[in-house]
């Protein structure tokens, strides 16, 4: 009866009605722009996918086919073969394979370990005076140019790895094949130190930020039942974040393998295969970018447009396994 006779008020004197019914009103009726937008987003999204995958197939097309002299030549065998002469036109890629793998691994296997470390120092036991300047310092280093490390490298870092590091590996570690061989300084495990000096930023940046978008209640709980800082870290915070982190890595490696500047001015660009770190190397992207000015004939720069090939599908296959293996491990821990 209140109702009725409240709506009674309101229609004999429309200025009873209050501003929160008039802001109420409003909001509810539909609004032309947000229908516009709800409507038409999902269109957008998925356009902006099949552009990107177009741009990926698009690419991956162009590769091939320009590759096609080369891989008519040569077949299969271009994978397994490591000659690499122009003037008799015979080429194989397997050096290139090997020594952008193996250095990118290393530079992985040094990177990941520190940039985790580095990660849970600032997000979990850094003070905020220091964890704040110093997550902006090495988000700078992050963008540092590659040649910038392949002159640091080439100046700095390889004269201190003929004179002191590597001879220091070579008396402790000589018993072992790849710590044999004469320090020319630049080579292999040179290049991974640069690659590893170049990801770890990438690393400890996307890390940090995953572990600090872990709940505190998990680290309270934690220390409530007596645990202590790096406990709470190692049983909780860690496996909370662990895929994103590995996510982290497996991007870092994806940079490390298409490294091309830095990789080329310490590695020593020699087409061989050595088990010795010590020995000069040469990458996939490191000989496209030395050589592809120099081709002079049609099959030559088809075998360097088959090399970028090659690089493609091992940064494809590499980023797919990563996948599989993250499904694998983590998918199992999830069931148990």
């Amino acid at each position: 009866m209140a109702e009725i006779e409240a709506t009674t008020e309101r229609q004999k004197y429309p200025a009873l009605v209050t501003e929160v019914e008039v802001r109420a009103a409003v909001a509810a009726k539909p609004r032309a722009a947000d229908s516009l937008m709800a409507r038409w987003f999902p269109l957008m999204v998925r356009g902006a996918t099949g552009i990107f995958v177009l741009l990926i197939a698009g690419l991956f097309m162009e590769l091939l086919l320009n590759s096609l002299p080369s891989i008519r030549q040569f077949g299969l065998s271009f994978l397994w073969t490591s000659e690499w002469n122009p003037v008799t036109e015979r080429f194989g890629a397997l050096a290139f394979i090997y020594g952008t793998v193996v250095s990118s691994l290393i530079a992985l296997a040094l990177a990941a370990w520190v940039g985790i470390l580095g990660a849970a120092f600032l997000a979990e036991f850094a003070p905020r005076y220091i964890a704040t300047p110093l997550g902006f310092v090495i988000e700078l280093l992050a963008a540092v140019p590659s040649v910038v490390y392949g002159l640091w490298g080439l100046f700095s870092l390889a004269p201190a790895m003929q004179h002191y590091i590597e001879p220091a590996l070579q008396r402790y570690l000589g018993f072992l094949p790849i710590f044999d061989g004469p320090a020319y300084g630049v080579g292999l495990i040179t290049a991974a130190l640069i690659l590893a000096i170049m990801i770890v930023p990438t690393v400890i940046a996307i890390s940090r930020d995953l572990l600090q978008t872990v709940p505190s209640e998990q680290r309270e709980a934690m220390l409530a039942l007596g645990a202590t800082p790096w406990e709470s870290f190692r049983m909780v915070v860690l496996p909370y974040a662990r895929t994103g982190i590995f996510g982290a890595c497996i991007l870092a490696l994806g940079r490390a393998l298409g490294e091309t500047i830095a990789t080329t001015m310490v590695i020593g660009n020699r087409p061989a295969i050595s088990m010795s770190l010590f020995a000069p190397s040469y990458t996939l992207s490191s000989v496209i970018a030395n050589e592809f000015t120099e081709a002079t004939t049609k099959l030559y720069l088809s075998a360097l447009i088959e090399l970028g090939l090659v690089l493609f599908l091992i940064s494809v296959l590499v980023n797919s396994l990563a996948r599989l293996l993250m499904r694998a491990v983590f998918g199992a821990v999830g069931r148990k």
